[in-house]
């Protein structure tokens, strides 16, 4: 697996930025959420595609809210540009997160 977002620990929404997979027929994605603090503190993690150069996102899956430490792995079978980037939106009192996403791109077979 491939290390997209380094762990970090994140206060605010963002993004990791695009990411060109060329070729991509399925992701397997891995997030990692080392530690949350704050009152009611909510993470919400979106693997997305951009079909115009980054200037719309579709997500292409979803992990299920985080508001404590965990892993999830998902699956993505749906297809999906060469242009991918993970974003994250952080809500609650004093939210922090520490977490990280790695990702596995397999290949279109025969290409």
């Amino acid at each position: 697996m491939a290390k997209v977002i380094e762990s970090l620990a994140r206060t605010t929404n963002g993004n990791g930025g695009d990411v060109r997979m060329p070729g991509g027929e399925s992701v397997r994605a891995q997030l990692n959420v080392t530690a949350a603090s704050g009152t009611t503190p909510t993470l919400n993690v979106l693997i997305e595609d951009t079909l115009d150069g980054g200037i719309n996102y579709n997500t292409i899956g979803t992990f299920a809210q985080k508001t404590a430490a965990g892993r999830e792995i998902i699956n993505i079978t749906t297809p999906f540009s060469e242009n991918l980037r993970v974003s994250w939106s952080i809500a609650g009192t004093n939210p922090i997160f520490t977490f990280s996403v790695d990702w596995h791109i397999s290949t279109r077979r025969g290409s």
